[in-house]
């Protein structure tokens, strides 16, 4: 059975992490380029080749006893917020992206797919969705949860990731996606402590 309560944490905590990630800027790029519908589609695909592999690293851990994956976790957390906020937050990540030789849907949604499978591969959202996925050992929940956010952020990369950018400050942004992480860090940690 889903959990909303948790697939709505996932959702957000996931999405906001992405938000300033350079997968969102490389996906409003080809955007630009192709068909966004075929580009989604690559795109979607790689980031749920990664939620799997993520969830199912969360779910081996689950395995360990509770203290230990709390205090993992909570040091992930802690790790990950600090990655955000030492991070400069712009597009150092704008690799030159090679552009197919023709607007089919297998070249545009292939340079899409792979792109992501490449870029996100170990990235902080991968890593984020495989504590998740340890911490609430319901790896359905986390797994839908985390996809729905990166397909989100994909799709507001393609379709508005300007407007977006313009409005929202990068800066906020990644503000709010650290404090989240570091809040879930001293939660779990505490969790560890105190079970």
């Amino acid at each position: 059975m889903i959990s909303f309560t948790v697939t709505a944490v996932v959702f957000g905590v996931v999405f906001l992490a992405e938000l300033p990630d350079k997968t969102a800027l490389a996906g409003l790029v080809l955007g630009t380029r192709y068909r966004a519908s075929y580009v989604f589609a690559g795109v979607a695909a790689a980031f749920a080749v990664h939620v799997a592999l993520a969830v199912a690293a969360g779910s081996v851990l689950t395995l360990l006893p509770q203290q230990i994956v709390h205090a993992v976790t909570g040091v992930l957390f802690l790790g990950g917020a600090a990655v955000l906020l030492m991070a400069k937050g712009g597009a150092e990540g704008d690799e030159e992206i090679r552009k197919p030789e023709n607007q089919s849907f297998w070249k545009v949604s292939g340079a899409g797919f792979m792109l992501i499978l490449v870029a996100e591969f170990g990235d902080l959202t991968q890593i984020m969705t495989a504590n998740l996925a340890a911490r609430y050992d319901d790896p359905l929940s986390v797994g839908i949860g985390a996809v729905l956010a990166l397909w989100a952020v994909a799709g507001l990369g393609i379709l508005g990731g300007k407007a977006l950018m313009r409005r929202v400050p990068l800066r906020l942004i990644t503000k709010v996606a650290a404090a989240l992480m570091l809040g879930l860090g001293v939660w779990s940690l505490w969790e560890a402590v105190s079970g």
